[in-house]
């Protein structure tokens, strides 16, 4: 989250009280992340999350509000957004209710999870995501939605070579590579067959919150929908043990973290045993993506009240760790082999 786009709380106040949501009494701008405007604004009727949308158009946004929407009311503790009264909603944007237009841009509020998210997670919090999020890909199989992934093949085809000068020659040729092999895996049958459906695309360790009860972890939420998109099941695990399983300083992946993040999905959605074969080569995947992005966010910046681009070496790492050492099929010992 950042601030592109400044909101008087004069303007937040009013726009809150057109959807019904009470009396603004604070707001915050959010510092975290690097594509959108978000405020933290607390009215006397709860703490809501104020989003205003900056790369997204209108016609985009409504498959990822109404993906959380349905979501949320499949169980799944999600940021669950807010139409407001049809009535005296003056914002809201014709054809979806739960958009809204502020400062002349798309804009949409949610509730405020509770919890905090965990930036050094054990393998308990593993366990917790991997079920989570297998859960989360069965509630959305009757969504009928779909809009592809944005930030997929055809982007990184697109963007590749607007980086490569930024690049030095070991990680052009890295870089060329990994684009040249995924765009051959793409093309191969067993690919195409993997199971799809919505996915989130970026559950990071900044994007879950967790409560701690009686001394038990508790994931209580998963929030920033907004590069959600169709796309295969297991490209979105990958890019989740991308994060949640590997080291932060070497992009190595740590084993019992990883065990307990697949063990805990495949008990909810057992892997096939093409998606086992598959998943090494979609780490890659996930990999190439976030190094990609991120290269674009620090090479090619917008102007940012509160922004902090994020360091592209990192999935650079992370990228030559899954090359050098991939995940084996028959891992973690709780899946059957092949």
């Amino acid at each position: 989250m950042a601030v592109f786009t400044e909101v008087s709380f004069d303007q937040a106040a009013a726009f809150l009280r057109s959807l019904g949501l009470g009396q603004l009494q604070s707001l915050e701008g959010c510092a975290g992340g690097i594509e959108n405007t978000n405020y933290f604004a607390d009215t006397d009727q709860g703490r809501w999350v104020l989003t205003l949308f900056e790369r997204l158009s209108f016609d985009q946004l409504p498959f990822y509000l109404h993906l959380m929407k349905h979501l949320a009311s499949q169980g799944i503790p999600v940021p669950d957004p807010q139409a407001g009264p049809a009535a005296t909603a003056s914002g809201q944007e014709q054809g979806s209710p739960l958009l809204h237009r502020l400062q002349d841009k798309p804009a949409a509020v949610v509730n405020r999870l509770a919890g905090a998210v965990e930036l050094n997670p054990g393998p308990a919090h593993c366990t917790a995501v991997g079920d989570m999020l297998a859960r989360m890909h069965l509630a959305g199989r009757d969504f009928q939605m779909q809009q592809p992934n944005l930030r997929g093949l055809a982007w990184w085809n697109e963007t590749v070579p607007v980086v490569l000068p930024f690049l030095n020659e070991a990680q052009n040729r890295l870089i060329r590579s990994e684009l040249a092999y995924q765009n051959h895996l793409a093309e191969q049958a067993a690919y195409r067959s993997l199971p799809r459906g919505p996915i989130h695309a970026d559950l990071f360790r900044d994007n879950v919150m967790f409560e701690t009860q009686d001394g038990q972890t508790r994931l209580c939420g998963l929030f920033d929908f907004y590069f959600a998109a169709w796309d295969s099941w297991l490209f979105d695990l990958a890019v989740c043990m991308n994060d949640w399983c590997i080291d932060l300083q070497s992009g190595a992946r740590d084993p019992v973290r990883a065990q307990a993040l697949l063990s805990a999905y495949h008990a909810v959605r057992p892997l096939s045993a093409i998606e086992r074969r598959l998943l090494a080569p979609m780490q890659r995947a996930g990999a190439l993506r976030f190094w990609l992005s991120r290269l674009w966010d620090l090479h090619l910046p917008r102007q940012a009240a509160v922004l902090k681009a994020h360091d592209p070496s990192h999935f650079e790492r992370v990228l030559r760790q899954c090359i050098e050492h991939p995940l084996r099929p028959d891992l973690p010992p709780s899946i059957p082999p092949l």
